[in-house]
């Protein structure tokens, strides 16, 4: 069975959609509106759920390091707490920055589990700390939002699950299916577009990515529509006829208006781990992102790499994918990350 057969096969979303809407409305239906920064009551459960593999990881082996009541914070015990940090790839920096943290803190002294997780949960809030806007709304009329990211990255479901965030509040949405040179994409895009109660736009196989996100953009403007979602092509960050064709993209859509894209959101694979680190260089510089959406937090233990990429880049994290749903996406917020991770540490 080939991917497209997939997504036509796949069940329709279901469940309760972020921030508080009603169940994905029936295409031409009405979407029950709500407060654009309202959560669900199962968002934290969600989120923990997605980060079990990594809150696995850190609790099994941190515990292991306390198999006496306490330790005695020497060279070794920094060292193996260095070592199952970095496991959770959130990179050399980061766990040397809380390693040295203990080291200063507690050297020589019999540290407690309860003594290292304060560190921690403390370290990874400043490393982890960013403005809480999640999406920067035009003041009046659309909003263009493109969406870049390497091909595999889950720039296809990501940009569903946006399309479900907004429809959730009540938005008109406007889909430019810009990837023009994988049908797949386009075709997993309109079924995704036909489910969710969107508008899309396309070109021909193989046309001019700048044409279908005019289209798009046109579209939403005439019919009112609050959103525009952009779809690019999801070559490597390195093949510099990419990066052509995306400024080609920000030119056409800011003739029809000048502020526009006022996002550029990278779609990075959480389970690339530090890979995904190469990617978010090389596309934050050649596609001027503002925002990223870490995709498939919930197939990896490595849900750390959200802290070496927000100490890297200024490139805030403003959503997480939480599943394989529409529903499956929350806003990105450090203090429900870090509680997440931590819930069941005793």
């Amino acid at each position: 069975m080939g991917l497209f057969d997939f997504f036509k096969k796949a069940p329709e979303p279901a469940g309760v959609p972020p921030f508080g809407g009603s169940s994905i409305p029936p295409k031409g239906g009405t979407p029950t509106s709500s407060k654009a920064e309202e959560q669900p009551a199962g968002l934290f459960a969600g989120l923990k759920r997605a980060l079990k593999k990594t809150a696995d990881l850190l609790n099994t082996d941190v515990r292991d390091l306390f198999k006496k009541e306490g330790r005695l914070v020497d060279e070794q015990f920094l060292t193996e707490l260095f070592a199952i940090l970095v496991k959770t790839d959130m990179g050399v920096g980061p766990a040397s920055r809380i390693r040295d943290k203990i080291g200063s803190d507690y050297r020589a002294r019999v540290v407690h589990m309860p003594d290292v997780l304060a560190v921690v949960k403390a370290e990874l809030r400043e490393l982890l700390a960013q403005p809480e806007r999640p999406v920067n709304l035009a003041a009046s009329g659309t909003t263009v939002i493109l969406v870049v990211g390497v091909n595999g990255s889950g720039k296809t479901t990501s940009i569903a699950k946006l399309t479900q965030h907004f429809r959730s509040q009540g938005k008109r949405v406007v889909l430019g299916a810009a990837d023009t040179f994988r049908a797949a994409a386009v075709d997993q895009l309109t079924i995704w577009a036909d489910r969710l109660g969107a508008e899309i736009e396309k070109g021909p196989p193989g046309g001019d990515p700048a044409s279908v996100a005019h289209k798009a953009v046109a579209r939403a403007v005439e019919t009112g529509a609050e959103i525009c979602i952009v779809d690019t092509a999801g070559r490597l960050q390195t093949q510099t006829n990419l990066m052509q064709q995306l400024e080609k993209i920000y030119r056409v859509i800011a003739k029809q208006i000048p502020e526009a894209p006022h996002e550029v959101l990278l779609v990075l694979d959480a389970t690339a781990g530090q890979n995904a680190l190469s990617q978010a260089k090389g596309f934050s510089e050649a596609a001027k992102c503002t925002g990223i959406i870490l995709a498939k937090l919930d197939g990896t233990a490595k849900g750390g790499v959200v802290i070496p990429i927000r100490e890297q880049f200024a490139i805030p994290v403003k959503f997480v994918g939480l599943g394989e749903k529409a529903t499956d996406i929350a806003v990105f917020r450090a203090d429900e990350f870090i509680d997440a991770l931590f819930a069941d540490w005793k």
